[in-house]
């Protein structure tokens, strides 16, 4: 499906013409994408400045990080007390830090993120700190740039003070997400709990990558219910791993069969009977095995178990992609539509999970992503069913977590907003429109994106986020 505005906007002429004339219409801009398998050094050549609300306790992690994934430090005066352990780092990788000129930035100075440390901050009168960090900086940030704010959970706080203060953050980092977000850049919350500090490296190299290009405006936990992999896979990550993913055939869930084969897991491809042709096709693209099973059917849960029992011994990573549509009004639904919809979107999911945990088939250390939706945040016309069905899965996998913690086995949701398919392309052409524009990012996201996300949740370096609704929507107004 075709978006004007967006082939408009990569023409300079028409994005000229639209700001002399005081036009109403901003022009999105094509979103910086990474293509191909991940890489050692995501961020190479990158400049990323670096400012903290006090004295920080994540300096040597985050120039450890910023140095690895082949980017160079840029300090701010309020991070000037670990300036030394950034240039040190620098030196090691080659990519010497520098310094923000001390009366501001000069003309021409550009950046490629912004990481702002609050994990120090201690009540209001702190978030000062954010303002002096990113108010001379903000405007020198590239197009597509990202925004990193670091935090600690309000839950954790010990005085009222500095729980409102942490809590202030979220409106802080979606605001700015709203205002960058024209230029295709995002910005993202992190919440990191006391002790989960060495969970934070890998959720860190995904937010400042091209890979988390769809992901903006989005608070998200790294927590300590699971132990930190020591020195996870920065490259095929999921080399000899096994994942099954449900609705492979097409759309998105081919886009994540592709990515989690293309980082080294073979995949098995499941999808109805009737989809044999499209189904197999994919698998034997990805040098992968397709396995053609209805999940609504009651015999579903077992058949999958059996297969991979029989061929692989067990599975590392479950992807539920399957999903279905049956809009209609609560007054106009069918009993049908109501029990198709929750059987497939809903009940499956959780018969096939228990189906894997019974037979021990779900390694530990595993990966469970379920496919959720905005629509089951905010809600959605004509689809009492659908957003029904896609809130329990939120519901489920916060449950499931805790559950699964003890085996190093996370489980998380990705809920998209509106993603270019033929599901999309099916919605009438106002309610697309309006869904493309009322975003951060003012246009509609990729399957590709989605895949890019599942992929993360589903290496080992994932481990430190676990229970969490990530959204994939460019940062949407609706449900917000």
């Amino acid at each position: 499906m075709r978006d004007l505005l967006l082939e408009l906007g990569t023409r300079p002429a028409a994005r000229r013409l639209v700001a002399r004339l005081g036009l109403p219409v901003p022009l999105p801009v094509r979103l910086n994408r990474a293509r191909g398998p991940w890489e050692a050094q995501p961020l190479v050549d990158q400049f990323i400045a670096v400012g903290a609300a006090g004295p920080s306790r994540l300096g040597a992690i985050l120039a450890r990080t910023i140095a690895r994934a082949g980017a160079a430090a840029v300090i701010s005066d309020s991070a000037s007390e670990d300036a030394e352990v950034f240039r040190e780092m620098g030196r090691a990788y080659g990519r010497p830090a520098t310094t923000v000129p001390v009366a501001g930035p000069s003309h021409g100075f550009r950046v490629d993120a912004l990481v702002f440390d609050a994990t120090e901050l201690d009540g209001p009168t702190g978030l000062r700190a954010a303002y002096d960090f990113f108010h001379p900086l903000l405007s020198s940030l590239r197009s597509s740039g990202r925004v990193v704010v670091l935090g600690r959970p309000p839950a954790e706080a010990t005085v009222t003070e500095q729980a409102a203060a942490r809590g202030a953050l979220d409106g802080f980092t979606r605001s700015v997400a709203k205002e960058i977000g024209r230029r295709g850049s995002t910005a993202n919350l992190v919440q990191v709990a006391a002790g989960a500090e060495g969970h934070l490296e890998p959720v860190l190299r995904f937010l400042l990558s091209p890979r988390s290009a769809f992901v903006s405006a989005q608070s998200l936990m790294v927590g300590v219910g699971l132990p930190a992999v020591s020195d996870p896979p920065l490259v095929r990550p999921l080399g000899g791993k096994v994942a099954l993913v449900t609705g492979a055939a097409r759309g998105i869930g081919r886009a994540i069969a592709e990515r989690l084969a293309g980082e080294g897991a073979h995949v098995i491809c499941l999808d109805r009977p009737a989809d044999d042709t499209a189904g197999g096709q994919v698998a034997r693209a990805l040098d992968g095995s397709f396995l053609p099973v209805d999940i609504g059917g009651d015999g579903a849960p077992a058949a999958i178990a059996a297969h991979l029992r029989e061929r692989h011994g067990g599975v590392d990573v479950v992807v539920h992609n399957a999903g279905i549509t049956r809009d209609k009004t609560l007054a106009r639904m069918s009993e049908e539509q109501w029990d198709d919809t929750l059987g497939i979107n809903l009940r499956a999911p959780l018969r096939i999970d228990q189906a894997l945990l019974e037979g021990g088939l779900l390694r530990d250390g595993g990966r469970v992503v379920c496919l959720a939706s905005v629509a089951g945040i905010a809600g959605n016309h004509g689809q009492t069913n659908y957003a029904a069905s896609k809130a329990g899965i939120a519901a489920y996998v916060r449950r499931r977590a805790g559950e699964l913690a003890a085996r190093g086995i996370t489980v998380n949701a990705v809920a998209p907003g509106l993603i270019e398919t033929r599901m999309s392309a099916a919605m009438p052409a106002l309610v697309r429109e309006a869904a493309r524009r009322l975003s951060a990012l003012g246009q509609g996201g990729l399957p590709a994106d989605v895949a890019e996300v599942v992929t993360f949740l589903s290496t080992p370096g994932a481990a430190g986020v676990s229970g969490a609704v990530l959204r994939v929507c460019g940062g949407a107004l609706i449900g917000a």
